[in-house]
């Protein structure tokens, strides 16, 4: 028993044994006498490609009664923002405690422990300590998990991609036909990189199939989440549970769908590129592009959008439901007062603000991203948070909350005092980045930092550190970043002092002591 020596803990036991007629034994008066554990456990969700269009934000569409149900008992952060809007960056980011130009991950390919590999992980910061790391699904970027981080292997789920006849006749009919113009000799000879043309393939963009909800990974994901807490029920443990919903294709069960009416939803109002707006800021939106019946080219008809925008939402519903289900068992053991809950999207998501769709760029819609936090104990329970904070933040935060030593050398600082006070000031201003390919300048990092009222992004050339292009937004008097106001005179000194603050980076902008 962590904090007593074995006479202490004997003394203790025999005090109570003395004023227990019914007990059995010493082992079991001490096991009612206390918690199962004096450690904080951790629930540690992650949501792939989930924006912030929930009721607990302010959705009056969104049917998400479970993240709702959450964000009662705990805080929403409305300003979170991650490190760069793709999936493994922003992963690498945030369960490393580091920024993309510390991990070197910027795209799906590069794993953190061939650029940093003696860094300790926030999970296998957890496990050094005594805690059961456990992870369930996507937690890292697929096919680049860290076994250092868990105390068991990485658990997958095995489920269908699409639960329609014609949906996996479709990815049937593209699987035969790739293996027939795929070659691997080619592939071979081009590096590691190059993909069969087998994985390249993408079937429709969404379905509606009437199907139970564990057909798809996410309900066999719940299903396997349910049985590990009663496995783990009497340890400290770190259990890292990630849903794929509602990232491409927008699959869900049919009842996800007849919860909405698709002609209720309605397109973004801002639909064009921002006047003024450099074209390295845009993006081709080419994830979506790879799926069957989408355009290679030109904008989606406005049928298609609109099965985008019933899909996104049909998807994020499942989602929902199946966190339900994790919380009530949570609640039915007895674990939900002695266990810290965190919930994730790992980035935000276009949904044709802009004319785009997908994430990658450094625009609002796709570096913000949900966050909420419930802690045992809290008394600021359904409260809201204003203040910026970083998703390379929560790595502190969770071993604050929980009495761990924080690693050296991390980039984010711990949140906590967000937890316990209201309203205190905080950090000047929120980093993301992204990459962009440019022959002349041996490719582009844009470097965006979101302060209280700007947007601030330079396009910097990676070999040489030169500025190629800048972008401002002013989202007092322009929340949908509808023009770029860098270049007006009048904003000169304004962007001068921005550049200066983005100069100093994250350390610039920490909040007071």
């Amino acid at each position: 028993m962590p904090g007593y020596s074995r006479r202490q803990f004997l003394g203790a036991g025999m005090a109570g044994l003395a004023g227990a007629a019914l007990s059995g034994s010493l082992a079991g008066l001490a096991r009612a006498a206390a918690p199962r554990s004096a450690k904080r456990n951790v629930l540690f969700i992650a949501v792939d490609d989930l924006k912030p269009n929930l009721g607990c934000y302010g959705d009056p569409i969104a049917k998400s009664p479970n993240l709702d149900r959450l964000a009662a008992k705990g805080l929403v952060f409305t300003r979170a923002y991650c490190q760069q809007a793709v999936c493994s960056p922003s992963r690498t980011s945030l369960l490393t405690g580091l920024r993309p130009d510390t991990t070197k991950v910027y795209d799906l390919e590069t794993h953190f422990r061939n650029t940093i590999p003696n860094v300790v992980t926030l999970p296998e910061q957890f496990k050094k300590h005594g805690w059961h790391t456990q992870g369930l699904s996507k937690i890292y970027h697929g096919g680049l998990d860290d076994a250092l981080s868990w105390s068991v292997p990485h658990w997958t789920p095995k489920a269908r991609g699409y639960g329609s006849p014609e949906g996996q006749a479709i990815v049937a009919r593209l699987l035969a036909e790739a293996a027939k113009t795929d070659k691997p000799a080619k592939r071979a000879k081009a590096g590691k990189k190059a993909k069969s043309a087998a994985s390249l393939v993408r079937g429709l963009p969404w379905e509606a199939a009437d199907v139970a909800d564990n057909t798809f990974a996410d309900g066999a994901t719940a299903d396997h989440a349910i049985e590990v807490l009663r496995e783990v029920k009497d340890r400290s443990f770190f259990l890292a549970v990630g849903f794929l919903k509602p990232h491409l294709p927008f699959v869900a069960p049919k009842k996800y769908w007849d919860l909405y009416d698709s002609e209720k939803f309605k397109f973004a109002e801002y639909r064009i590129a921002p006047k003024d707006c450099p074209p390295i800021a845009m993006s081709n939106w080419g994830e979506l592009r790879a799926y069957y019946g989408i355009p290679k080219a030109g904008p989606l008809s406005p049928e298609q959008e609109r099965h985008m925008l019933h899909g996104y939402y049909a998807a994020a519903s499942y989602m929902d439901a199946q966190l339900g289900r994790v919380l009530d068992e949570l609640d039915r053991l007895g674990l939900a007062d002695n266990t810290v809950i965190v919930l994730w999207g790992d980035h935000g998501w276009h949904l044709g603000d802009h004319g785009l769709w997908c994430k990658h760029t450094n625009f609002e819609q796709a570096t913000r991203a949900p966050l909420l936090l419930s802690v045992p104990g809290q008394k600021t329970a359904g409260q809201k948070r204003d203040a910026l904070v970083e998703f390379v933040d929560i790595c502190p935060t969770l071993l604050d909350l929980c009495g761990v030593p924080l690693m050296e050398n991390l980039e984010g600082c711990s949140f906590k005092p967000l937890v316990e006070t209201p309203n205190r000031p905080w950090k000047k201003a929120a980093f993301s980045q992204y990459p962009r390919p440019n022959p002349a300048t041996g490719g582009l990092m844009g470097y965006t930092m979101r302060t209280e009222r700007y947007r601030l992004t330079e396009w910097r050339a990676r070999n040489g550190g030169s500025v190629f292009d800048c972008e401002l937004y002013d989202y007092q008097t322009d929340p949908q970043e509808t023009v770029n106001i860098v270049n007006r005179p009048e904003n000169a000194e304004l962007v001068k002092n921005l550049a200066q603050l983005l100069h100093d980076g994250w350390r610039g902008a920490l909040p007071p002591t």
